[in-house]
């Protein structure tokens, strides 16, 4: 097996010390099974012999001051119809061993078609291979934005109706981001968003028993009419709009997914860039930051403590002592919200001086499940408050956060959010969430995360990460142990709050104690 590489001038070293490292690919991987962006309603994994890679991407790590470590690394994958792109997607996804990955497909970007060219596709006789049947300028406004890490929604296409569904996907952005598709290469602004281009080169033959096989299975096509459009538009379009891009190609890729060779090269390549990349220590030893607020550890706060942090307190009392410390938890946020001077009446007919938040409003959201116990005491003191909630949970397989969930109130871009989860230990399920409200333009600095108990690790975690969120606690403890359990702590509030008993190999911030 080879690999054939072609270099431009502008990225001659790109490839330098690829040889030194090794990332061998394996003969025995997976079955091939679809996980792109197109019309299939599939969960966004990968799944292998040893674990569960999620391709919905997640949000970048940050640096110490807030910002980005580098936009994400894209790679883009051309060939023609049924060439395999997808397949050597899959295995570059299940080698890179990176958990977070997006798999973007052109097919999604397909236009909406008129009456008349819906009639046309009925009767094959609509050329869906031409530059023409892609929507380019939203393809590279998807792009660009998860080049940068941004959240996008990405359209649904029906290849049995030709035509988009009403629903699109949300896709949030990752370290690595696979574009594939028959004219990836076709379009000038594309092709400046690419970082590695690798052309899928599979012969016409198999290509031409593959497109039948997957047209008549998957798309509910007859093979008169897949053939009949093969020949009239799909093998002419190859000749004219594909195959000539193979020219710009960094890496050319000849029988597809069996090639290991290339796949290995591919790998070391994204791997050496990626090793750039770190997630931000946790700064242990440093002071804590300024934007972290300790509520004052007064004689009664520091009783509820003692109550709610031993392993003997019964669920009732445990509940209603925590009741209590997140209400003045709450009440101690308020303070931070900026007000401005307000003139009143009193009934006496005299004028008293008072003060009245600046903002438009306050928007509360909770980190299921635990988070959500908070909300009753932010509804006491806050009247008609909105109210979000953000499900985020622990892949066993990486120790990755995962947003599972995602219901927010409209129009956040003016709100200030008091989010809220009960303990804090790593952070990684609170930088998500953040990472989230930013995606929903909520204003860093409009951003409160509250919460009863927060490890150092956690605050400083998010602090760095996130340098205007304020952070808001009742307590901080020192450490957090090889399970993520905060030390001394709590206990896994949720369990022991909602009277449940978690399996022993649950972390944490599965049910309220944040890893």
């Amino acid at each position: 097996m080879r690999a054939l590489l072609k270099r431009g001038s502008s990225g001659e070293d790109s490839l330098d010390g690829l040889m030194t490292h090794r990332c061998p690919l394996t003969p025995s991987l997976s079955p091939r099974k679809r996980t792109t962006s197109q019309s299939k309603t599939e969960p966004p994994l990968l799944r292998t012999n040893k674990r569960t890679i999620y391709t919905a991407g997640r949000p970048p790590w940050y640096n110490v001051t807030g910002t980005t470590f580098k936009e994400a690394f894209v790679i883009g994958l051309c060939g023609g119809s049924a060439s395999g792109k997808t397949t050597v997607a899959n295995k570059i996804i299940e080698a890179l061993d990176v958990p977070w990955v997006v798999l973007l497909s052109m097919d999604s970007f397909y236009k909406v078609l008129s009456k008349e060219e819906q009639e046309l596709a009925a009767r094959n006789e609509y050329n869906f291979d031409h530059p023409d049947a892609f929507d380019f300028e939203l393809l590279v406004t998807v792009l660009r934005k998860l080049k940068k890490g941004k959240s996008i929604k990405v359209p649904v296409y029906d290849f049995t109706s030709h035509s988009r569904r009403k629903e699109w996907k949300t896709v949030y952005g990752a370290n690595v981001v696979i574009f594939e598709g028959i004219l990836a290469f076709a379009n000038k602004e594309l092709l400046k968003l690419l970082d590695m281009k690798v052309f899928v080169d599979t012969d016409s033959d198999i290509r031409l028993v593959r497109r039948l096989k997957r047209d008549i299975t998957d798309r509910g096509r007859d093979i008169v009419g897949v053939i009949k459009q093969y020949n009239k538009f799909v093998k002419p379009a190859f000749e004219q709009y594909i195959e000539p891009t193979v020219q710009v190609a960094d890496i050319v890729v000849p029988r597809g997914g069996e090639n290991f060779v290339a796949l290995d090269l591919i790998v070391q390549h994204v791997h050496s860039q990626l090793e750039k990349v770190s997630l931000a220590s946790a700064h242990q030893g440093q002071p804590l930051p300024e934007t972290l607020s300790v509520m004052e550890s007064t004689p009664q706060v520091r009783g509820m403590h003692t109550i709610i942090r031993n392993k003997e307190t019964s669920r009732d009392e445990f509940i209603f002592y925590s009741k209590r410390l997140m209400r003045l938890l709450i009440e101690h946020a308020l303070s931070f919200l900026p007000l401005k001077p307000v003139s009143v009446e009193t009934p006496q007919g005299t004028v008293y001086e008072g003060k009245r938040l600046s903002g438009k409003r306050i928007t509360g959201v909770s980190i299921l499940r635990a988070g959500e116990t908070m909300e009753q005491a932010l509804m006491a003191v806050c009247k008609d408050i909105r109210l979000g909630k953000i499900l985020i949970q622990t892949n066993h397989d990486t120790g990755e956060p995962e947003l599972h969930y995602l219901r927010l109130p409209k129009d956040l871009s003016e709100d200030y959010v008091i989010l809220m989860d009960s303990t804090v230990s790593t952070g990684a399920a609170a930088l998500m969430a953040v990472r989230v409200l930013l995606d929903h333009d909520v204003q860093e600095d409009k951003i409160f995360l509250l919460s009863l108990l927060m490890a150092e690790m956690g605050v400083h975690s998010v602090a760095y990460a996130f340098p205007k969120v304020r952070i808001i606690t009742t307590a901080v403890d020192k450490n957090v142990n090889d399970e993520f359990h905060i030390i001394p702590g709590i206990g896994n509030f949720g369990d022991r709050y909602f009277g449940t008993d978690a399996p022993s190999d649950w972390y944490e911030s599965d049910e309220g104690m944040d890893y």
